[in-house]
């Protein structure tokens, strides 16, 4: 095994990583000037994601449907595999409307590599903040064969606007395994925050 064969395997991993779990820096070092127009992290009730962790993105979307459906879709976790294709199923850990401490676990299948078999994750996400109809803010581990997060934070803040409801999402993740190649994470993070808000524009849009 050469020196470098662990890091190339690491790196497949990460790229396999194809999560919902939310426009960013692809891991790319930040100018000063950057951090002078960047904007504020988004919050809920204060709290933000990890700011100083270096995997990281940020996305938006106007959506064209009435805020109480958006919120009704992004907050009945179980239903999630209904609209969300990458969400295989979604368990509440407990009963009633989502709230602070809820917990829920869902899966999501990660595609063969070179490297690494398909597997799936299973990712157990606890809320912490919950503002109705304003923003929700969770965070957990994701954990498959040969794959871990070891902790992903998400941000979602929901603005009536002129033409709908715009709707921003911010996430992170730590962990050693993604964290061996930033840029890759990022860039499988970003994807998967995208999709995310492209179903829910598409479903919460949708006369059905």
């Amino acid at each position: 095994m050469t020196d470098d064969q662990p890091r190339r395997r690491t790196a497949a991993r990460a790229a396999a990583l194809a999560l919902p779990l939310a426009l960013g820096l692809l891991g790319g070092a930040v100018t000063p000037a950057q951090a002078a127009t960047a904007p504020a992290p988004l919050s809920c009730q204060g709290r933000t994601i990890d700011t100083k962790a270096p995997i990281h993105y940020r996305t938006e979307t106007l959506i064209n449907a009435p805020l109480s459906k958006i919120w009704r879709l992004q907050t009945d976790v179980e239903r999630w595999p209904s609209w969300q294709k990458p969400v295989l199923t979604n368990e509440r850990l407990d009963r009633g409307p989502l709230r602070k401490d809820s917990r829920f676990r869902w899966t999501t299948p990660v595609p063969a590599t070179a490297t690494t078999p398909a597997t799936t994750l299973s990712i157990t996400s606890t809320v912490h903040q919950i503002q109705r109809g304003k923003c929700v803010r969770w965070s957990g581990p994701a954990i498959g064969e040969g794959l871990r997060i070891d902790n992903g934070i998400h941000v979602w803040n929901f603005t009536e606007v002129k033409g709908g409801v715009l709707v921003r999402t911010e996430e992170n993740w730590s962990g050693a395994q993604v964290e061996a190649d930033v840029p890759t994470s990022t860039q499988f993070l970003g994807m998967g925050l995208e999709a995310w808000l492209k179903d829910l524009k598409a479903t919460a849009e949708s006369h059905c």
